[in-house]
C-alpha cells in the first residue's frame, strides 16, 4: 500500500482493505477466467450494497464457492444453495446465490464458444483498455455504451445480475477501462 500518495479513493490510508484493493487490483488488466468469474459473482452479490461489504466477505466467498471453480459452481444443487443461505460469511440472498449458479453455466457456455471468457469479454474493447482521463472521480459514469452492449449480450445468453451498472463496475475492476483520476498515482501505472 502506498502511504501518502494521491488516490481516487479511499481518501486516506486508514481504510487499509480498500486502499490495498485500490493500489493493487482495481483497474489492473485481468485475463484469468477463474478470477473473471470471481469478479462477476462478487459484483453481482454487491448489487445494492457497498463494495467494502463485499471486499470484507471476499475470503468467505472464496471458501463458500469452491474458490470460484466455475465447473463446481455450475453443478450446485438446491441442497448446496440452502447451505449457502445459512453461511453468515456471505450475502445470504436466494436470488444472488441462484444467479451465481446460473451465471456459472452461461460462463461455461461462453468459454466453449470463444475458447475463454477472457477472449469473449475483452473482445468488446478490441483487447485494449479504454484510457479515460477523469479529473475527478465524480465524473466517472455509472455505465457506458460499452457496458450497455456487454450487459445486453450477457442477459441474452441467460445471465442475471449483469445490468449495465454492474458490468461497468466489472470493467473498471478488470482493467477494461481505466477510471483512476489522472492525478491518482495508479492512473499511469495501469
Amino acid at each position: 500500500m502506498k502511504k501518502g500518495k494521491k488516490r481516487c479513493w479511499p481518501l486516506n490510508d486508514s481504510d487499509t482493505l480498500m486502499a490495498q484493493y485500490h493500489d493493487k487490483e482495481w483497474g489492473v488488466p485481468l485475463h484469468d477466467d477463474r478470477r473473471l468469474f470471481e469478479v462477476l459473482t462478487l459484483d453481482g452479490a454487491q448489487a445494492g450494497l457497498s463494495w467494502r461489504t463485499i471486499l470484507n466477505k471476499r475470503e468467505n466467498y472464496r471458501k463458500a464457492f469452491d474458490n470460484f471453480d466455475v465447473k463446481k459452481v455450475s453443478k450446485y444443487n438446491a441442497k448446496k444453495a440452502e447451505t449457502l443461505l445459512k453461511n453468515e460469511g456471505i450475502v445470504r440472498n436466494r436470488l444472488k446465490i441462484a444467479s451465481a449458479v446460473k451465471n456459472a453455466k452461461v460462463f461455461i457456455d461462453i468459454q466453449k464458444e470463444f475458447g475463454s471468457f477472457d477472449t469473449y469479454i475483452w473482445g468488446f474493447s478490441g483487447g485494449k483498455t479504454v484510457q479515460n482521463k477523469w479529473k475527478y472521480i465524480s465524473q466517472v459514469p455509472a455505465s457506458t455504451e460499452l457496458s450497455d452492449a456487454i450487459s445486453r449480450d450477457l442477459k441474452k445468453r441467460g445471465m442475471s445480475f449483469v445490468g449495465s451498472t454492474i458490468i461497468y463496475a466489472i470493467l473498471q475492476t478488470i482493467g477494461m477501462v481505466n477510471d483512476h483520476e489522472v492525478a491518482c498515482f495508479r492512473h499511469k501505472e495501469v
